[in-house]
């Protein structure tokens, strides 16, 4: 059975459906900024229940993040980020639709799972042969990183001053590649990543998915 963490009134409009910690805590740490009452439904990985039948008419690739919304589900972190955002423009977090600086603003939500985290991980998890620059989405690994490097440095956030759902997914990708050194280290990831990590909703996301996991042992 599930364990579950409720904040707010009983039976929130918003659940998602959590390994703690795992990719769902970047949307952990997005529903804190968001301000909206929500629900966690915690899966134990451990115990398989994010591969039960009941999980995989959520999500059928049995995988986390899962977002319920009403009727709606959204599956996928950028896009679920996206989708609070715009559900909730009164949180600035959104760039909106009719603005020119959204179309950068949704290049650099879906650069993460296009570019970015898969030149991470194709690093860390090297194939038998290295594949070619023209078949990768992000090209190569060092023309990925300065990229992200001149995007973060130069002012506080993707988007100049104001903190948007783009960062809640960079950054999250940035601060777990940094911890684990799968990334060089350089000032400009280290600035940026000190700056997102001081909000105090991630702060609360980092704390609650603590607490989570010495529950689950």
């Amino acid at each position: 059975r599930a364990a579950q963490m409720r904040k707010g009134p009983l039976m929130a409009a918003l659940t998602l459906y959590h390994i703690a910690p795992s990719r769902s805590s970047v949307v952990h740490w997005m529903l804190e900024e968001v301000g909206e009452p929500y629900d966690l439904h915690v899966l134990n990985m451990r115990a398989g229940e994010n591969r039960q039948p009941e999980y995989l008419a959520i999500n059928p690739m049995g995988k986390v993040p899962a977002l319920r919304h009403g009727d709606a589900i959204v599956t996928e972190v950028a896009a679920i980020c996206c989708y609070l955002a715009d559900a909730f423009p009164q949180a600035r977090l959104n760039i909106p639709i009719g603005d020119p600086r959204r179309g950068p603003y949704l290049k650099w939500l879906f650069f993460n799972p296009g570019a970015l985290e898969p030149a991470i991980l194709d690093r860390a998890f090297k194939r038998a042969e290295e594949a070619p620059r023209q078949a990768l989405p992000y090209g190569d690994f060092d023309t990925t990183m300065d990229v992200v490097a001149r995007a973060v440095s130069g002012s506080p956030f993707l988007m100049g001053d104001q903190f948007t759902a783009a960062d809640v997914v960079i950054g999250s990708s940035l601060r777990w590649a940094t911890l684990f050194n799968l990334i060089p280290p350089r000032a400009e990831f280290s600035d940026y990543i000190a700056r997102v990590s001081d909000r105090p909703a991630a702060k609360r996301a980092v704390a609650k998915d603590e607490e989570l996991k010495a529950q689950q042992g």
